[in-house]
């Protein structure tokens, strides 16, 4: 199932017909719903990976879908009344049926639905998003948690207050979508509003080994370019990060140095061409840039 994407803007888009919704800090998820009695639920990442073995409290939510739906959203991690990434990533790298039993009971995953594409063997994604969210709340409203819709409005100053507010709850912004619009699978056509500490930054090398990087290096599209060190990579990032690396040259046997803050100089391996990153930071110095996530969808 190819999804929908969303083309970053600096300033709140505002016009008739625009709704707005949260932009939740988890993984994209894809649910299918088949019309199996067993195995009727598949969990889909945006990469194309099925992912249903690591979420088996979502799945067996899932199983009271209609046969035939499918819902387009993001999974999240709750933890102290805010959404936790690093927990979504902890969810998502199980590697066996039974851990990921224990951390379904220790880390309930809830599913914030944005839309709907099929329901019960209908094909909805021709039909107008207005037409599509009366029938995604209609469909999950019912049922409740861990299956949600995620909120929707049409007033720019609700959604402005949003996007002020929220970020307590671990919010990234805004996703902004035309009332009129059919479902636009694999294009730019949506438009997100992320608070100015997430930002994209090119990934010009990483501290400790191929097979285990401690930390990236950054170049942040903001200041003047010197590189930074990140904070320490949770272990779902050491492993992807692991496997982008594998397929990236370093730029020469030697590597480089790099001033990072409280360390001085740390060495470090280039790569080329470099990878990117989506971080998070509250300055360009202090603390160390947080990593989010590898952008895959460049």
């Amino acid at each position: 199932m190819t999804v929908a994407l969303a083309a970053a803007v600096r300033t709140l888009p505002c016009g008739p017909g625009l709704a707005y919704e949260p932009k939740f800090d988890g993984h994209r998820l894809v649910i299918v719903r088949t019309d199996r009695a067993v195995d009727g639920v598949v969990l889909q990442a945006r990469s194309g990976r099925v992912v249903t073995a690591a979420f088996p409290d979502l799945a067996a939510a899932a199983h009271r879908l209609p046969a035939g739906t499918v819902l387009d959203g993001e999974v999240v991690v709750w933890h102290a009344g805010r959404t936790d990434f690093a927990l979504v990533q902890r969810r998502a790298a199980v590697a066996s049926a039974a851990r990921a039993a224990v951390l379904a009971r220790t880390l309930p995953a809830s599913y914030a639905a944005f839309d709907v594409l099929e329901l019960a063997g209908l094909d909805l994604r021709a039909r107008p998003y207005e037409r599509r969210r009366a029938l995604l709340v209609d469909l999950l409203l019912p049922l409740g948690p861990p299956l949600q819709p995620v909120p929707m409005t049409t007033d720019p100053e609700l959604a402005e207050t949003w996007y002020e507010t929220l970020p307590a709850s671990g919010i990234e912004g805004l996703v902004v979508k035309r009332m009129d619009e059919a479902y636009p699978a694999g294009r730019r056509s949506w438009r997100k509003l992320r608070h100015t500490n997430v930002r994209d930054a090119a990934v010009i090398g990483y501290t400790g080994t191929a097979r285990r990087p401690l930390a990236l290096v950054l170049v942040l599209p903001v200041g003047d370019e010197t590189p930074l060190v990140s904070s320490p990579l949770t272990a779902p990032l050491r492993t992807e990060v692991a496997a982008a690396v594998a397929t990236r040259a370093p730029k020469d046997a030697g590597g480089a140095t790099v001033t990072a803050i409280g360390l001085g100089e740390v060495p470090f391996h280039p790569l080329d061409p470099p990878l990117t990153a989506e971080v998070r930071h509250t300055s360009t110095r202090h603390p160390p840039p947080e990593v989010l996530r590898l952008r895959t969808d460049l």
